[in-house]
């Protein structure tokens, strides 16, 4: 049940209304954005809502069960507020959202209609669609720790607490060739052992990508160069002399994190729970049942 201004009723009572949707887009980066499908900037609530995106929106897909409402999104690739690069680059994930039902012709007169976030996120040659989700979807998320034998921390967070700033654990470098789009060759890298950057980001210095930070998915060095492979592809693509940071990676391992971090009075996980074959094992006349460990 919505409560409604008065003023706001009396505009809806009286059969000729100029009602507009309005959103405004709150990154996680803190960056807040405003739109409606209005013809003229509205303002309010210290946010400007602009028309020049083109956004325009659909039904609000509701159900009676415990799922996810959802309403889509629509807008043009061209809006210098919403770029293709930004969305490539996961600006716009899980940005939160606030959906209004506005009188454009009295702002004042307005009702909040929906909180959510932005869920998936389609792009075309020209458009997007980005799906709204209702606050429901926070039911759907794992809260709290989870009981695995693999390390539940981020690699030099307040809970892992290694300064990834050591340079033991960060190196800089520079394109020497792009061999594909995620993988290249590197200078700058060959103190480092194989494997070292593995699972952990490069961070762009300059070029196009400059600022945007990616996971690494494999580092090899062969006669003092380094190759990288990334994760996934870059906005843009990489060119040679692009300068980055790397920084040092962790598989989440308890014998990673002794070895190579020296960090197991840290490690947030629980290595020595039974797994799996625990479960699956069976008596055998071969031995194994002598009381030992298994």
């Amino acid at each position: 049940m919505k409560s409604l201004s008065p003023d706001l009723q009396a505009h809806l009572d009286s059969g000729t209304t100029t009602l507009a949707w309005c959103w405004r887009l709150t990154r996680a980066d803190g960056v807040s954005f405003g739109f409606t499908d209005h013809d003229r900037v509205l303002a309010f609530d210290s946010t400007a809502f602009e028309p020049e995106s083109g956004l325009t929106a659909s039904e609000i897909r509701t159900g009676s069960d415990l799922s996810v409402d959802a309403q889509d999104a629509e807008g043009a690739l061209t809006s210098d507020r919403i770029s293709e690069a930004d969305i490539l680059a996961g600006l716009w994930d899980a940005a939160e959202v606030d959906v209004w039902r506005v009188n454009w012709a009295d702002p004042d007169q307005r009702v909040l209609m929906r909180r959510g976030a932005i869920g998936e996120i389609r792009r075309g040659q020209t458009a997007f669609i980005a799906e709204i989700r209702s606050l429901a979807h926070i039911l759907g998320q794992t809260v709290g720790r989870m009981f695995q034998s693999s390390c539940d921390a981020d690699l030099g967070d307040g809970r892992c607490r290694i300064d990834l700033n050591d340079p033991a654990f960060t190196g800089t470098g520079a394109v020497l060739e792009p061999l594909r789009d995620r993988v290249f060759r590197a200078a700058g890298l060959g103190a480092f052992d194989p494997g070292w950057f593995a699972f952990g980001t490069v961070e762009w210095d300059s070029g196009e990508n400059v600022g945007r930070r990616i996971e690494v998915l494999s580092h090899e060095v062969t006669d003092g160069i380094a190759t990288l492979t990334l994760l996934e592809a870059l906005v843009w693509p990489i060119a040679t002399g692009d300068t980055f940071t790397a920084r040092a990676g962790c598989d989440k391992r308890i014998e990673t994190c002794a070895a190579k971090f020296a960090n197991s009075a840290n490690f947030r996980g629980f290595p020595h729970i039974p797994g799996q074959d625990t479960i699956l094992r069976y008596a055998t006349r071969d031995g194994g049942h002598e009381g030992g460990v298994l």
